[in-house]
């Protein structure tokens, strides 16, 4: 059941930065210091009142002898100053290695964790979600039953349409929708 005060004005803005880098990179971003998340976030709360951000990634790590991760990590850092400057929270996985891949651990549990402690706190109205993962449905449902609303934020060349699905609301955005956050 609903209160009576308005809903929906205060978010959270949750960016899941492995799947939010995979995306920007396909539509040609690939430089993520060249991004404004702060005008980013402000521009998905649509002027309502921003409660907290927070942007979930795995750290990269790096043996002494290992140049391109000794690389990643440095801009992984820079990255994290800069997210730390536009107001975000940061939360870490990390990356486990198998068949010469890397896999992200731990980062939806995390998301996942925030999503439903906040409900349960009463902490947002509206929790603005940037990521694809259908791992995360079960939570986005029980934080709906909660009477939080959730929105999905995808891309539009590479939309989930699961997330779609499960969510109050859905924005597709493409490369003309970015192009003001790019510097």
């Amino acid at each position: 059941m609903y209160s009576k005060r308005k809903l929906s004005n205060r978010v959270i803005v949750l960016i899941d930065g492995s799947n939010f880098y995979h995306r920007l990179k396909e539509i040609g971003v690939h430089n993520q210091l060249e991004f404004d998340y702060y005008q980013f976030a402000n521009y998905l709360s649509r002027d309502r009142k921003i409660v907290w951000r927070n942007y979930y990634v795995g750290v990269v790590r790096a043996k002494p002898n290992d140049k391109k991760a000794q690389r990643l990590r440095r801009n992984q850092q820079r990255l994290f100053a800069a997210l730390k400057k536009a107001q975000f929270g940061l939360y870490f996985g990390y990356l486990l290695k198998s068949d010469k891949k890397y896999h992200e651990k731990g980062v939806d549990v995390n998301i996942a964790v925030d999503l439903l402690v906040g409900a349960y706190e009463d902490q947002y109205d509206t929790a603005i979600l940037v990521s694809s993962d259908t791992d995360l449905i079960p939570v986005i449902l029980k934080v709906r039953q909660l009477g939080k609303k959730v929105e999905y934020v995808g891309f539009g060349h590479k939309p989930s349409l699961a997330m779609i699905a499960n969510c109050d609301f859905s924005r597709l955005l493409g490369k003309e929708d970015l192009k003001p956050f790019i510097k």
